[in-house]
């Protein structure tokens, strides 16, 4: 990211790790973007984020999944502040269902939201971006390692992680970074909602959970100056669960 405060666009920034980055970023008094599919809590949210120091906060509702309305939102995004320095594609949604009662509607929803939509947003901040600018991408540890009735999070996560080196290679010559950050049990509403979790198929120690905050640091870090020679990378932020499942 530039020098300067910036301009940062958040997709699924209302939902917890979203807003945590919001916070993260307003703290050093970015200009704001935030895309969600409904802004119930919008004039609150920016309230906040402008009395933590943003220099602008703006909300666009958008589905992520509809590619007129990408195009839409990053247009009203360049007219409100003329530039995007960072892009973090945080926007996602789970079900939980075995894979021989999936639908095909089903399939074309997760993948809609959890991949095609950063795909969008991607292709639309590259056509916007200066050199120095950066995308990060939240995809999951379910990319590598997963668990029962999740099949298409975890593949729509594991090619959230491909895109993102294939967005490092095209946007090197441009100057343009990207990185994904790969989060585990984070404590949000999508967490506590897991049937896995409900029934005791999945155990979770303390320590094993957890901040939004957490996971913005890594953001704000990997959309920052001192990640200026990482790019192409995947971070797993899940206090080391990854390593021991």
């Amino acid at each position: 990211m530039n020098s300067g405060p910036g301009t940062v666009w958040i997709t699924g920034g209302l939902g917890g790790i979203g807003l945590a980055c919001a916070r993260r970023f307003a703290a050093n008094g970015a200009h704001l973007l935030l895309v969600d599919r409904v802004g119930d809590t919008a004039e609150a949210a920016l309230g906040e984020l402008r009395a933590l120091g943003a220099a602008s906060a703006t909300f666009a509702a958008c589905d992520v999944s509809v590619e007129a309305e990408v195009v839409a939102v990053c247009e009203k995004g360049m007219y409100v502040s003329g530039r995007v320095d960072a892009l973090v594609n945080v926007a996602g949604m789970m079900i939980y269902k075995p894979l021989d009662e999936l639908t095909g509607e089903d399939w074309h929803r997760l993948l809609g939201v959890n991949l095609i939509g950063a795909a969008l947003f991607t292709r639309e901040a590259l056509r916007r971006m200066e050199p120095g600018s950066a995308i990060v991408n939240v995809s999951s540890i379910h990319a590598f390692q997963t668990s029962p009735l999740v099949a298409p999070y975890a593949a729509a996560k594991a090619a959230l992680a491909s895109l993102t080196r294939s967005t490092a290679i095209e946007g090197k010559p441009r100057g343009i970074r990207a990185n994904a950050v790969l989060p585990g049990a984070v404590d949000t509403p999508m967490l506590w909602a897991s049937p896995n979790l409900k029934s005791g198929a999945e155990v979770l120690e303390a320590g094993d959970i957890g901040k939004p905050e957490d996971i913005a640091n890594a953001v704000a870090f990997l959309a920052g100056e001192d990640a200026a020679f990482i790019s192409g990378a995947t971070l797993n932020v899940d206090g080391g669960r990854l390593a021991k499942l």
